[in-house]
C-alpha cells in the first residue's frame, strides 16, 4: 500500500529502486515483500525500503494481534526449558565430555 501511495505499481519497479539504494532482493523475497507476507525482514533492509518509499517504519508495519497464538500457562514453580518447543521440562542430563570423546570421571 505504501508503494502504491508513491505511484509504484510493479514489484519489478520496487526491486529496481531498492537495488539503486544498495539492496539487491531476489525474485522470491520480492514476491513475499510485495504480497505483504514476508517470513522475516532485516532491520537494515526495512530502513532501505523506508528510504526508497519516503516513509516511516510505522507506515509499513501493521499490528495483527489476532494472529498471535496464545501461550499455554506454565504450572506454578516450573519453567519451560529454553529452546524447548514442546514446553516439557524433563530432559536427559547433559554429560560433559572430553575432546577425546571419553566421558569425564564421576564427580
Amino acid at each position: 500500500m505504501a508503494a502504491a501511495q508513491r505511484d509504484i505499481w510493479k514489484a519489478s519497479e520496487m526491486q529496481r529502486l531498492l537495488a539503486e539504494h544498495g539492496l539487491v532482493v531476489s525474485a522470491g523475497k520480492m514476491s513475499a515483500l510485495w504480497s505483504g507476507q514476508p517470513p522475516s525482514i532485516k532491520l537494515a533492509d526495512l530502513e532501505v525500503i523506508c528510504t526508497v518509499l519516503g516513509c516511516e517504519v510505522g507506515d509499513l508495519l501493521l499490528a495483527e494481534p489476532s494472529k498471535v497464538s496464545r501461550t499455554v500457562p506454565v504450572e506454578p514453580g516450573r519453567r519451560a526449558a529454553a529452546g524447548s518447543g514442546s514446553g516439557s521440562t524433563s530432559r536427559a542430563a547433559v554429560v560433559p565430555r572430553r575432546r577425546s570423546g571419553r566421558s569425564l570421571p564421576p564427580a
